[in-house]
């Protein structure tokens, strides 16, 4: 019995051992299986993740489906991506999951990259931090920020060069971020630099196939006859449609002077640019058009190339002057301006800029070659009018008139008489009609310089005397609209109107604003001076305003809420301003 017992307990003890020994075993086996699983499941993951982000072709959702993929595949609450700026050293955009708008607004902008994520920057490869407060690159977080312990952060290439940052914080559950993730989240970046290529190239060939059609339908304007000031107009919209600027602008030259005019401005602040005439020197699109090439500004609210009155550029930052055409045959310059804290306009984006001001400037260089030639066809027209009118009609008229004064002396009967030489003289005044008709359509002479470019010059002759530039503005069909005795009149009170403030202001700044609406024209002189004094010589203002009697205006003298003196002179134009100048005529 004793022996049967032993060899009882003995055998039990052989059964449980091995018995133990199975059940390790299959506690191993199915702690590998759960492992197995579960990188099968993180594996199924990471392929639905690369998946779901080759799908996008917008840049900006790509960033973001990269962005979410990341933080559901290494389990992190907080995750971002960071876009590196073109100076390889700050963050130029930022992508976050994880934080709500209320906490981003509190916390302010975002960041540019100090501390860890300007480390990650400067040493692209993956990073693993078991509490970033204990770090020695820790730069801290600001006010309102949510706290962050574990950090996992991994580099995106794009054709060997880093575009960008993954950012990843506060694994779930308070653990660390191991090899597994960081390994999972390097694949993943691989195929978000895949993703985002293939963004760039389509977002690429659809800028470029944007500035193709821009400039067809630009080409297609100007062949089509419009006019210049419509063209100009549609190179400044599809420009800031294009690029996103907030604000377009163009100015062409003022001829015989060395000013630009605005003529189109659409936009942020375009009331303020519309009718301003800018000088060459000192000014962003005065160096644009001098150097015949594109000039940037990082920040042209700021920038001291821009004049300073009237302000105009409040919260625009990054702009480029662009002119329109190259060396002796710049049609004008395009001004784009973004948003302040908006990228600045990069080399590619400047590149294209430059491709489509010079297809631009080459259609309008054709239209005006066809428009030269549709003149010279004018021009040739009518002196073959004029040479069948001397050659052929005035000859007929001299012999039928010579015929008829024959004839005259052989008719008795005196009405009969008076009636044959009075036709004698009709026919008398109308060859000396002809010939006139055919004076002027042999008078090829070029229109005397408009309003416009009279009032400039008058400016800029004045400006040594003031000494300051005034600013100046006009809007309205000045040339068109304005005939040239009621313009002889608006430049002589507009030169007295300077030189008193020359002589007698003592001011520091001045603006001259000239405008028509078609029924009357206005002219307004404006200056910070000490004022107009009560007992002072008004023989300058009686010219005046005998001026614009004589018209049928008026002449106003005001003090403005600052001090100094405003001066407002207007004359009617009535019918005149529709009666084509002297010298000219309608073409046959």
């Amino acid at each position: 019995m004793g022996g049967s017992e032993e060899f009882g307990e003995a055998g039990t003890a052989r059964v449980q051992l091995p018995q133990l020994r199975l059940d390790e075993l299959l506690e191993q086996l199915q702690a590998r299986l759960d492992a197995a699983r579960c990188t099968r499941d993180r594996v199924h993951h990471l392929l639905e993740a690369v998946l779901s982000v080759g799908r996008e072709l917008q840049l900006p959702q790509v960033l973001r489906r990269i962005v979410e993929a990341a933080a559901v595949l290494v389990d992190a609450e907080y995750a971002a991506l960071g876009v590196i700026g073109p100076d390889g050293r700050r963050l130029s955009a930022f992508h976050t999951v994880g934080v709500s708008e209320e906490t981003i607004a509190q916390i302010g902008r975002y960041p540019e990259g100090h501390g860890i994520l300007g480390l990650l920057i400067r040493h692209p490869e993956p990073l693993r931090i078991p509490n970033l407060a204990e770090h020695p690159s820790s730069y801290g977080f600001p006010p309102h920020h949510p706290p962050m312990h574990s950090f996992l952060g991994v580099p995106i290439r794009v054709r060997n060069e880093v575009f960008g940052n993954l950012y990843l914080t506060e694994k779930r559950g308070g653990g660390e971020f191991d090899e597994e993730d960081e390994s999972i989240l390097s694949t993943l970046a691989v195929a978000a630099g895949v993703a985002i290529d293939n963004a760039r190239l389509y977002e690429e060939s659809r800028l470029r196939e944007r500035w193709l059609q821009a400039n067809a339908e630009i080409t297609h304007s100007l062949m089509s006859g419009a006019a210049e000031a419509e063209v100009l107009a549609l190179i400044a919209q599809r420009a800031r449609e294009i690029t996103g600027a907030a604000l377009a602008v163009m100015s062409t030259p003022v001829p015989n002077t060395d000013t630009l005019s605005v003529d189109v401005a659409m936009g942020r602040h375009a009331e303020a640019h519309r009718g301003l005439v800018l000088p060459m020197g000192g000014t962003l699109t005065g160096h644009a058009f001098a150097e015949g090439a594109p000039v940037i500004s990082p920040d042209i609210e700021h920038d001291p190339r821009v004049t300073a009155r009237p302000a105009r550029f409040a919260g625009l930052g990054p702009a480029v002057a662009l002119p329109i055409g190259s060396g002796a045959h710049i049609r004008g310059v395009v001004l784009l301006a973004r948003q302040t804290g908006a990228d600045d306009f990069s080399a590619r984006e400047l590149d294209r800029l430059k491709s489509f001001a010079a297809q631009a400037a080459l259609a309008m260089e054709l239209a005006e070659r066809r428009q030269d030639t549709e003149r010279v066809a004018v021009w040739e027209d009518r002196d073959r009018i004029a040479r069948d009118l001397h050659d052929l009609a005035i000859q007929r008229l001299f012999a039928t008139g010579m015929t008829l004064q024959s004839a005259g002396r052989l008719v008795e009967h005196p009405e009969a008489k008076e009636r044959v030489l009075r036709a004698v003289d009709d026919l008398d005044e109308t060859i000396k009609i002809i010939r006139s008709t055919i004076l002027g359509l042999r008078t090829h002479d070029e229109a005397a310089p408009g309003l416009r470019a009279r009032a400039v010059r008058a400016i800029g002759e004045a400006t040594p005397v003031l000494g300051f530039a005034p600013a100046v503005r006009m809007e309205g069909l000045l040339d068109t609209h304005v005939p040239k005795e009621v313009a002889d009149h608006v430049i002589a009170v507009l030169c007295e109107a300077l030189t008193n403030i020359a002589r007698h202001a003592r001011a520091q700044h001045a603006e001259v604003v000239l405008e028509t609406d078609g029924e009357q024209v206005c002219l307004t002189v404006t200056d910070d001076g000490v004022g107009i004094p009560p007992r002072g010589r008004r023989s300058g203002l009686a010219n005046m305003a005998e001026r614009a009697r004589g018209l049928g205006g008026s002449l106003e003298i005001g003090t403005p809420a600052g001090g100094g003196t405003v001066l407002v002179w207007r004359a009617p134009l009535g019918a005149a301003a529709h009666r084509p100048p002297a010298g000219r005529t309608a073409a046959p």
